[in-house]
C-alpha cells in the first residue's frame, strides 16, 4: 500500500509492507533490541521454523512426539538451572503460571528469552540449540504446565476449555 506523508514541505511516499508477508521482529528480553536469528546454531529449516519466524506461532504445540524430544533437549540444556521437572532450581520454575518476564507467557516471548538469554545467569542458547530445537523445548515446557489454563496464553480457547475439564496433573510428573 502506498501512503503519502508530509515531510518538510515535501511529500514522501512510503511503501507499507503487507503484514501478512512481514516477518515477526524478535527482541531481546532485557534490552528490547532486535535479535539476529542468523546467529543461531545451524539446523533444519522446517515448516515449523519458517512458520514461527513469520508468525511467532509454534506449530508443534500439542504434539506429544515433539514434546518428548523437547524434554530430552531440555534435560541437557535447561534442567541444570530450571530443574529436571521444570520445578525451578537456580533459575525459576517453568511449569506454573508465574513468569519472571511476562512476555514468556507467549511462545514468541519464551523463544526470545531462550534464544538471547535474560538477566542473571540465563545465558543465550542460540549457540547450543537450533531454532527448531528451541521450539521443541518450548513444546515440552508447555506440555508440563500445571497452572491455571486461563492464564496459558499459548492455548486456544478450545484448548483452555479442554484443559480446565481434564484432571489436574500431579505436581511432580515423571519425565
Amino acid at each position: 500500500m502506498l501512503r503519502a506523508f508530509p515531510l518538510y514541505g515535501l511529500t514522501a511516499l512510503v511503501i507499507a509492507a503487507s503484514t501478512a508477508n512481514a516477518e515477526v521482529v524478535f527482541r531481546d528480553t532485557i534490552t528490547g533490541a532486535a535479535i539476529d536469528l542468523s546467529l543461531a546454531k545451524k539446523g533444519p529449516e522446517t515448516e515449523a521454523v519458517k512458520h514461527f519466524i513469520q508468525t511467532g506461532e509454534n506449530l508443534y504445540l500439542g504434539n506429544a512426539e515433539v514434546a518428548a524430544k523437547g524434554g530430552e533437549l531440555y534435560l541437557t540444556a535447561c534442567s541444570g538451572c530450571h530443574g529436571h521437572e521444570a520445578e525451578g532450581k537456580l533459575g525459576p520454575a517453568l511449569r506454573d503460571d508465574y513468569w519472571t518476564y511476562l512476555k514468556n507467557k507467549t511462545d514468541k516471548g519464551l523463544f526470545e528469552t531462550i534464544f538471547n538469554g535474560a538477566a542473571s545467569m540465563m545465558g543465550p542458547q542460540y549457540k547450543q540449540l537450533t531454532i527448531d530445537e528451541m521450539l521443541h523445548v518450548i513444546t515440552w515446557i508447555r506440555s508440563v504446565y500445571i497452572g491455571d489454563p486461563a492464564k496459558a496464553d499459548w492455548l486456544t480457547e478450545d484448548q483452555r476449555k479442554a484443559a480446565a475439564a481434564a484432571p489436574a496433573k500431579p505436581a511432580a510428573a515423571a519425565h
